[in-house]
């Protein structure tokens, strides 16, 4: 198994951020939305759309590298980013659910 380059370790790092960032903004979404702000929930979402796609154009990038022949190394940072990436995309998608619930009581 090869050295990770500074490109690499930075398209991860990149990666576990903006997805993080994703994650923490949908649940100041959720959070909002319980109280009765959906303006500010609305915002909190597009925040975390615009995070995710940040996290997917490390992914991406990460992903055009290999297949141009760059060899990644699979480490826990690598399996760790693409957790956290996955994690965040599933907790949105469930955000945008628990979101529209409460608009829906309210």
């Amino acid at each position: 198994m090869g050295e990770m380059s500074q490109e690499q370790l930075e398209a991860i790092m990149g990666l576990i951020v903006n997805a993080g960032n994703a994650k923490s903004d949908a649940m100041e979404a959720i959070q909002a939305a319980k109280n009765g702000g959906f303006e500010e929930a609305d915002e909190k979402l597009k925040a975390a759309e615009a995070a995710l796609l940040e996290a997917h154009h490390a992914q991406t990038k990460l992903l055009t590298a290999e297949a141009n022949g760059e060899a990644l190394p699979i480490t826990l940072l690598t399996i760790h980013s693409q957790d956290h990436l996955m994690t965040s995309i599933t907790f949105n998608d469930l955000a945008k659910e628990v979101i529209d619930v409460y608009r829906r009581l309210g």
